[in-house]
Formats: C-alpha cells, structure tokens, sequence
C-alpha cells in the first residue's frame, strides 16, 4: 500500500514496484490513512502478465507502469479530469499545454520554452499531465506517469491553455476551431471507458472548453515560436 497525493486526490497504488515505485515516491501523502481515499489502484501480476503475453516488446515493469497509469486516468474523470498527451510546462505559476500527434514536436516546443525562460520555467509533465476541474478552475497536474524522460513534478498549477500544434516553416497562433478542438483532445485521452464514463468524459471536455482558451499553433523550431505562443496565451492583465 502507497497513499500518493495526485492532482489534488488521495490514490491508493497497491503493490507498487519498479518504475512506478520510483516515478511515484515525489508524490507519496505524510497521511497514509486508508480510510479517506479517493481512488485505489490495484493491478494485479496476472493483469501484468496477461498485457506481456500480448505485446511481449514490452517487459513486465513496464506494464505495471502503464496499467497504473490507465487505471488512474480512467477513474479520474469521476472526478472531473482527464488525461492529456501533451507536454505540459509551467512559466511564472501558469500552466501550458502543448499537444501534438507523437513526433510532431511537442517536446522540442516546451524545451525551448525552458530554455528562453531560464529558472522562470519548469515542467510539470512532459506526456500525461491530469487537466481537473476544481472549484470551478482548470488545474495541470503533475503525475507519475510521464513520458520518456520521467519528468513530473507533483504539483497543481493554474492552465492558462491547451494549444494543438503542428510544424510550419512561419509562426502563427489562432484560437482552434470548436469542432477541431473536440476531436483533438478527444484523440489524447482515454477512449475505452465504457458509456457510462465516456459520457462524463464529454461533460467534463464541454465545461474545460468554456473554461479554458483552447490554441492552434503552427511552429517552426525558435526562439521566435515560443514569444509567438506565449504572448498569446498567457494571462492579461
């Protein structure tokens, strides 16, 4: 048993090991009272093995790692969140999602993010940040489960916006069209959820939408792009 605080909830991650022992030591509660828990993890070795048997390029570790994960992201849209493949970074206490297809270059985007702002900057998840609704504001949260490189820090931060992007040779941002926006985000999150979830998850989407400014960036790789997203997404005054 391991009592984590995540994205403002209290998890219960049984026979936790591995990866998502070390991934998830950050977030590990001072309280370890069971009794008010909002969410229980449990994957059992069978789960873990069944998963391996199927897709053998990935070892056991690792599945434990992403079994965890999908239970957590799954459960968490009880709570009025989601996940969002994206690479999530944070500048004077703000938040800023950056999603994109994989290998389209969300990741180079934040890192030139952190470079121009120095000690100003830093990531809050570099591939599955928790977006929550919470009292009526838009969080990004840090989890344990990241991306390539493990970086999270366990924290809730204030989202400014969700900005889309794709290659271009010139910077340009515009807010994303509704329609557009809905079937990006509905493809960077989870899907096999049963009717019952898959329905809370759009009323969950709806209210972010209202909530948060939702971009489309087209970008090269600049300095150039960085000033081009965050003079327009960032908060005004």
């Amino acid at each position: 048993m391991a009592i984590c605080d995540i994205a403002g909830l209290r998890v219960d991650i049984k026979n936790m090991s591995g990866r998502t022992g070390k991934q998830a030591k950050p977030y590990l509660s001072e309280n370890q009272d069971e009794t008010n828990v909002d969410i229980v993890i449990n994957v059992s070795p069978e789960r873990v093995e069944a998963a391996r048997k199927e897709h053998p390029e990935m070892n056991s570790d690792d599945w434990e790692y992403m079994l965890t994960g999908q239970d957590f992201y799954t459960a968490l849209i009880g709570y009025n969140g989601i996940l969002l493949h994206s690479s999530c970074i944070a500048v004077d206490g703000v938040a800023y999602a950056f999603s994109a297809d994989s290998g389209t270059g969300k990741s180079t985007h934040t890192s030139l993010w952190l470079k121009h702002f120095g000690e100003r900057a830093h990531m809050v998840n570099d591939d599955k940040p928790a977006i929550r609704i919470i009292d009526g504001k838009v969080y990004a949260c840090g989890t344990p489960w990241s991306g390539k490189y493990d970086y999270s820090t366990p924290e809730l931060v204030p989202l400014a916006g969700i900005c889309f992007l794709e290659r271009s040779e010139e910077n340009h941002i515009e807010r994303a069209e509704t329609s557009k926006a809905i079937y990006n985000i509905f493809a960077q999150t989870v899907r096999k959820i049963g009717a019952q979830r898959m329905e809370k998850l759009m009323e969950v989407l709806d209210n972010i939408f209202k909530l948060v400014p939702i971009w489309q960036l087209g970008c090269n790789i600049s300095d150039e792009a960085v000033l081009t997203s965050y003079n327009a997404m960032r908060p005004k005054d």
